[in-house]
């Protein structure tokens, strides 16, 4: 089985003409790498902004190990881990490669860049109530369930899977959270393993490699020193593994295995986030058109 052709990024009207000052995207997962790459490709300069300790599986179809290794490479365009506004600046005026900040002090890398856009792509679907987003910048935008447009965010972009993904909500709120995952070959969520305690996620394998149900494919090592082993819930390819001595907590997803075997199937950009980073990128446009945004000079912190 190859790959399937990727979905080709759209370019909205107006996407060229006056590139944002920066738009800041929150999570590198695989729906926040894919939003921005749709930005950067799009001419918008872009922050990416994580965790930590992010947990994010699908590392193959996203940046989150930059996190850990100080760089990751996906579709031929890296993101580096940087430490000072400076650095994000170097790397907004070169535009060979995207900044990515740990847990930075928002609110100053947001003067210091002149961060005119918030993206949440976080997608923190079990959140009791998600940040408001238009005390952080100008203009937002909001994924997933717990955004309401006018509320906690500019514009909101809808997450569920149906013929409504990725569209651009401007009044009221997105789907709530419901239903399972869909499935792939017949398996839904009984192709993931989640966290069955508090404790730090070990795993010797990589994403892409091939397992059979029943293999150990990991552990969670808890503070009480117990290892509780994880296995293969059927026989597939990794295309989902949270970092290997990352803390996690109970619940957090940890391991998918795609029952379709081809481990070309675990890199790039997927369907789902790829149709809803072209949502945000209409948003995006929208909000630069509407509110006519101009380009002003960053100063440095």
């Amino acid at each position: 089985m190859t790959a399937p052709e990727l979905p080709t990024i759209k370019r909205f009207p107006g996407a060229h003409a006056e590139p944002l000052a920066v738009v800041a995207v929150l999570g590198a997962g695989d729906v926040g790498s894919a939003v921005a790459h749709a930005l950067f490709q799009s001419g918008h300069d872009v922050l990416l902004i994580e965790a930590e300790h992010p947990t994010a599986p699908r590392r193959g179809m996203c940046w989150v190990d930059a996190v850990f290794d100080g760089k990751a490479t996906l579709l031929g365009l890296s993101a580096v881990r940087v430490f000072q506004p400076e650095d994000a600046l170097q790397a907004l005026g070169s535009r060979r490669w995207l900044p990515l900040v740990v847990a930075p002090d928002l609110p100053r890398w947001i003067d210091a860049l002149g961060i005119a856009v918030v993206v949440d792509a976080r997608l923190r679907k079990h959140a009791a109530e998600q940040p408001n987003l238009r005390l952080l910048a100008a203009h937002s935008v909001g994924i997933g369930p717990g955004y309401t447009a006018g509320y906690n965010a500019s514009l909101v972009v809808e997450s569920a899977w149906g013929d409504e993904l990725g569209r651009v909500i401007r009044n009221g709120p997105t789907r709530a959270l419901a239903g399972e995952p869909r499935p792939i070959l017949g398996a839904g969520r009984e192709r993931l393993v989640y966290a069955p305690a508090a404790g730090t996620f070990h795993s010797p394998l990589q994403i892409g490699a091939v397992v059979q149900a029943g293999e150990e494919v990991g552990l969670v090592r808890t503070a009480q020193g117990d290892c509780l082993s994880l296995h293969a819930p059927l026989s597939g390819v990794l295309r989902g593994l949270t970092r290997s001595g990352v803390p996690v907590q109970p619940k957090t997803k940890l391991i998918e295995v795609d029952p379709r075997g081809d481990p070309a199937l675990c890199f790039g950009l997927g369907e789902r986030p790829v149709r809803i980073a072209q949502g945000v990128l209409q948003a995006v446009v929208e909000l630069q058109t509407a509110a006519r945004l101009q380009c002003r000079q960053p100063h440095a912190a």
